[in-house]
């Protein structure tokens, strides 16, 4: 972690009566303890107190985030001394100093952006042998239930930091998984809204059809009071134009499932019993709560998807990366993704763990005239969207959709890479554009797992309503150990080796 600043100890003071000063120079102090243990913050704005101090002295009346401090995912430009850099060393001189939009109305609200969280470089695509949490500039981030696990990605110092009880909410950015994964496992909640409901201007992008900005959070009723103030048409961004934002903060009803009718996805379960057997107490529990669950048994043409996914994704990031470094302060060296691949092979520090697999396919596309990348995208849109999510909606008369969001936490392995077995049914909402909400649902030997809530475009209101219930009536409470291993639990060691 680079820059840190001085620690002022203080008196323990109850949350409702800090300044936001005092609540900064708390969340420094956390921050200087705990992220030693995971790594997930890169650096603390030493703008930070001023940015508290200028709060407390310049209203009366006290925004809707007041002194809330709140990280932000390295991919997201902020004013300041702080390079945004996608974790990559080619972008170590991607100051802007100023804020994207999003990032803008968080300090609207009184917030105060504390730092920049680590992330799986290049948002994860940049090999298909990369390990989440990884980056160039940032090193490893790991998981705060178990030192020796994967935080997931590419979100990944952002639920940690979270999940450590670094902050109560910082910001992610999902182009498939990328806010849901890691806020699920590292035990807590994550909003992945409607594409064009937060302007993705002066992010970092991977593309422009699924891309978005999005809260990871303690619980879900700070996630809405995080969404209602990042949620807003932007004129930088054309895919907000018609953003339809919600009142997030009066969805929060206890009552919210009580007459509801919610779609089990049944074909995204089945691929670990420990998990299965989670997801029936928690439909257990919205059953209780009154809501009628229907059974969704399969989606023709599912498996269809992610090659036309990742066709599109291929071919919009070259576009977007390239406008993006093109307008980058001069001291960016690299000023397209043909110069970011050849930084990297020249870089010993980038090249250590794995390659650049995915930004070679990248560079090889065609452009988004291509017809390929035309009739990918219709193709995955389609499926994922009106034949997928919406089709599934209408016949069975729901309002939103179920599964469980991805096994637990798999180990950190610098040799293969990844090796998640996958699951849930989040690549939906993602190629579709749609919201999906994930809430922690408990823990297999301690490594947290999550509850996925998929709704159609604009319903991120309902989603949070929704699992804000859900959330009150299962009261799960997932604490972080730090221990460095499940494998160093009691009762595994206490097993016999043959």
């Amino acid at each position: 972690m680079r820059t840190l600043l001085p620690v002022v100890l203080l008196l323990s003071t109850p949350a409702t009566a800090q300044t936001a000063t005092e609540a900064t120079q708390a969340a420094i102090q956390r921050v200087e303890r705990l992220n030693p243990k995971v790594n997930a913050v890169i650096a603390l704005d030493p703008t930070a107190l001023d940015q508290a101090r200028t709060i407390d002295r310049g209203r009366r009346a006290r925004g809707p985030l007041y002194g809330m401090a709140i990280l932000v995912k390295d991919n997201i430009e902020t004013r300041g001394p702080l390079p945004t850099t996608a974790g990559s060393r080619a972008l170590l001189a991607n100051v802007s100093g100023v804020d994207a939009p999003a990032v803008a109305r968080l300090r609207g609200a009184d917030a105060v952006i504390l730092g920049k969280t680590n992330l799986s470089e290049w948002a994860n695509f940049r090999s298909q042998a990369s390990i989440s949490g990884w980056s160039g500039v940032g090193g490893q981030t790991r998981n705060p239930h178990a030192l020796d696990r994967n935080p997931c990605g590419s979100s990944s110092g952002s639920g940690a930091a979270v999940g450590s009880g670094m902050v109560d909410a910082a910001i992610g950015t999902e182009t498939d998984g990328s806010i849901t994964c890691p806020a699920a496992i590292n035990g807590i909640v994550g909003l992945k809204p409607t594409v064009g409901l937060v302007s993705r201007a002066r992010i970092v992008p991977i593309s422009a059809s699924q891309d978005t900005a999005g809260p990871m959070t303690r619980d879900v009723r700070t996630a809405a009071r995080v969404l209602g103030a990042i949620a807003g048409a932007d004129d930088r961004d054309p895919a907000t134009k018609g953003a339809q934002v919600g009142d997030y903060m009066a969805a929060l009803n206890p009552q919210a499932l009580k007459g509801v009718r919610i779609g089990v996805l049944r074909f995204a379960t089945g691929w670990s019993v420990p998990v299965d057997a989670l997801f029936e107490r928690a439909l257990g529990v919205l059953k209780a709560q009154g809501a009628t669950l229907v059974d969704i048994k399969e989606l023709k043409d599912r498996g269809k998807i992610g090659p036309a996914e990742f066709t599109v994704l291929l071919t919009e990031f070259k576009a977007g990366l390239n406008a993006y470094l093109a307008a980058t302060p001069p001291g960016v060296k690299t000023r397209s993704l043909a110069d970011v691949i050849a930084f990297n092979k020249t870089d010993a520090r980038e090249m250590a763990l794995f390659g650049q697999d995915i930004l070679e396919k990248s560079e090889a596309t065609k452009g988004l005239d291509d017809p390929a990348y035309k009739e990918a995208r219709a193709l995955s849109l389609r499926l994922a969207g009106k034949d997928g999510i919406d089709a599934m909606l209408i016949a069975t008369n729901t309002v939103a959709l179920v599964s469980p969001t991805m096994p637990p936490a798999w180990l950190i392995d610098a040799v293969n890479g990844d090796q998640s077995s996958g699951g849930g049914a989040g690549g939906l909402a993602a190629v579709a554009g749609y919201p999906h909400l994930t809430v922690p649902m408990g823990d297999i030997r301690g490594l947290p797992v999550g509850l996925s809530l998929i709704g159609p475009a604009w319903s991120e209101a309902r989603l949070l309503g929704l699992g804000f219930a859900y959330e009150q009536a299962a009261k799960i409470v997932l604490k972080p150990s730090f221990r460095a291993s499940v494998e160093d639990d009691a009762d595994v060691k206490a097993l016999p080796a043959k």
